[in-house]
């Protein structure tokens, strides 16, 4: 008969358990493979389409559904607004996706999905990746966090459209970043541009606004409501 005496702490926590919806079939064996190093979490399904990946959802109940956004069917925003509307949704969705454009990360967020990680993530990343979105958590990649951040502090930004007709929406961003005192170097690593890059937007938006430095830039910006 066993004492009485064992710690509860001996018992091992039920695995945490993942469906991986992809189309790619070499993808999804090397997250297998990533995933199933130990015991802490166990694939139950795998699924190439939108449609097959709803069905095993709702079939197999996983705690976690790691989600390409690009399938054959449909997009994976789509298939995870169809997993979890209704009152019996299928598990919290993981995006892992090589898509890293705005509108499909924006997408997937308001269809429901908890966490956003690109493919090629190293395997600890994304191992802390799924424990945190089976507890309930939100998790990024940091470069999906730094589009995010750069995303909506373009949405800010859209007002001072009008009072700069002749910037193009991305100089309206980058001379909102002026505007907060951030060099070049800084805003080519918050925008995921190259040095040279940032500095051609710079001097383009300068003879846009007839300016003769970045700081009487930054003092038009601000006056527009920009930077702050």
């Amino acid at each position: 008969m066993p004492s009485p005496d064992l710690p509860l702490s001996d018992t091992p926590s039920p695995a945490i358990r993942v469906l991986l919806v992809d189309d790619h079939p070499m993808f999804r064996a090397g997250v297998r493979t990533s995933l199933e190093t130990g015991t802490e979490i166990t694939v139950v399904g795998e699924a190439g389409t939108a449609a097959e990946g709803v069905r095993l959802a709702r079939e197999l109940r996983p705690d976690v559904v790691l989600m390409d956004l690009r399938l054959p069917d449909r997009s994976g925003a789509d298939a995870t607004r169809d997993l979890l509307d209704g009152d019996d949704p299928g598990g919290n969705v993981l995006v892992v996706s090589m898509s890293e454009e705005d509108d499909s990360v924006v997408a997937a967020l308001r269809a429901g999905a908890r966490g956003y990680v690109v493919k090629g993530t190293g395997r600890e990343e994304l191992l802390r990746a799924v424990r945190t979105v089976a507890e309930g958590g939100a998790v990024f990649s940091p470069a999906v966090a730094a589009r995010l951040a750069a995303y909506f502090s373009a949405l800010r930004a859209a007002p001072a459209q009008a009072a700069f007709p002749a910037l193009t929406p991305r100089e309206v961003e980058i001379l909102g970043l002026v505007a907060q005192g951030l060099q070049n170097r800084e805003i080519a690593r918050r925008l995921f541009l190259s040095d040279k890059t940032v500095r051609n937007y710079v001097s383009q938006l300068l003879a846009k606004l007839q300016v003769e430095d970045r700081n009487q830039a930054a003092v038009r910006a601000r006056d527009a409501g920009l930077g702050t």
